[in-house]
């Protein structure tokens, strides 16, 4: 089974929203072995939705269309369908009687449009729509089944949970499952990834292995489908992480600070930082987090020499003598926002984001100090390439595989 999923209405071309409900169709589409080859926005033009349509239906099985189901001009959804498949529309009684019942219980006058979302398709297959006004709808054309749904994503999805899904297991022989995990690394490159796992990508078949460049990590998107979907991606997965596993943090949707937080919970461990050029986004990840304040206390920020003299308290003489971009000044960073926070670890950042020099060092150099428990504070010297933010950004992002890297291997 091909399927496509199109979503109808100028304000996705525009950027105005993001087009979750593809998203979401595509991922439950999956789980019931329908393959989506094709995702397509239109705008609100009658002659380039039909055509829209017309082209999805002549090269998928079922096509799914979100939006243009309202009572305005700009729907049109109703109108290009109706001219496509050359057949008629009707008032659906049930919908109608919604419509006219919503706008008597809230004390409202019903214009003449609001009519217009009670239309469907004479033949179609009619979708009560329990959470809003305009129904969705179902209707065969050319051997291709056309499904027309609600914009609105939480009408959609229990469209698609209660009715659709359901039409579609009764009515279609699914014969297999698609399973997918994304698993993803940090502290390794994508082509370094590739490079080893070369001889798994080329001989690639069911599952499916296809490496992902992230912003600061890299991921690989296992596929398996068949009755043995779930086993085939174990021992794939399996097979990844015997090579590359020392870079895995998680699967899916998690973050590499999401990871940390993960081990700081299970070892009881609380976190900090000190940041000059970061200017607090490192912490401000951490912070983010649901239940962050059971593993960071927070964290300073101080710009300018002056600033990590008073704030951070770093000596006049390691200022004087290596500056403020250097292993000493880092190493002092992290040891005295560990104390001055009472934390259990502490990470340090101080460097030149550009865009001119600093000190005589060149934009892109990065110190980031560790300082855990009772062991001496570490630093590890950087060199980022890039604009001003993308330096800053990479140095948050590597700030973070190093804490990781040692939460996952401490004692």
């Amino acid at each position: 089974m091909r399927a496509e999923i199109v979503g109808v209405g100028t304000e996705i071309l525009l950027g105005q929203i993001a087009n979750t409900n593809a998203q979401w169709i595509s991922k439950e589409l999956a789980h019931y072995g329908i393959s989506v080859y094709f995702h397509s926005a239109v705008g609100d033009n009658l002659e380039r939705v039909v055509q829209t349509f017309e082209q999805a239906g002549a090269r998928s099985d079922i096509v799914i269309i979100t939006g243009g189901l309202g009572p305005t001009e700009d729907d049109l959804t109703r109108d290009a369908a109706s001219m496509l498949f050359q057949t008629s529309l009707k008032e659906d009684e049930k919908a109608m009687s919604k419509i006219e019942e919503y706008f008597k219980k809230n004390s409202r006058t019903m214009t003449e449009n609001n009519r217009k979302q009670a239309l469907v398709l004479d033949g179609s297959v009619v979708l009560q729509n329990d959470e809003g006004m305009a129904p969705g709808q179902m209707y065969h054309f050319k051997d291709t089944l056309y499904i027309f749904l609600p914009g609105v994503p939480s009408e959609m999805k229990r469209l698609m949970s209660e009715q659709v899904f359901p039409y579609l297991v009764h009515n279609y022989q699914l014969e297999s499952e698609i399973k997918s995990e994304m698993l993803r690394f940090v502290g390794i490159g994508e082509s370094k990834l590739e490079h080893e796992l070369q001889d798994l990508i080329s001989q690639q078949s069911n599952p499916t292995i296809a490496p992902l460049a992230g912003e600061g990590d890299v991921a690989i998107r296992l596929t398996a489908s068949g009755p043995e979907a779930a086993e085939l991606l174990a021992s794939l997965k399996s097979e990844i992480l015997q090579r590359v596993g020392s870079h895995y943090f998680g699967s899916d949707s998690i973050t590499v600070e999401e990871a940390v937080q993960d081990i700081l919970v299970q070892k009881g461990l609380k976190a900090g930082s000190a940041e000059s050029l970061t200017g607090g986004k490192f912490i401000e990840k951490l912070i983010s987090l649901k239940g962050a304040s059971s593993i960071c206390e927070g964290g300073l920020v101080a710009y300018t020499p002056s600033a990590k003299k008073s704030i951070l308290k770093i000596p006049a003489e390691i200022i004087e003598t290596y500056g403020t971009v250097s292993e000493e000044c880092a190493a002092k960073m992290a040891e005295n926002a560990q104390k001055l926070l009472d934390v259990d670890i502490a990470v340090s950042f101080t460097g030149v984001a550009g865009p001119a020099e600093s000190e005589g060092h060149k934009p892109g150099l990065v110190y980031i100090g560790l300082k855990a428990q009772d062991a001496p504070a570490s630093v590890f010297r950087y060199y980022f390439d890039g604009s001003r933010d993308k330096i800053r950004g990479r140095a948050v992002i590597k700030g973070y595989e190093l804490l990781f890297n040692y939460l996952k291997n401490a004692e």
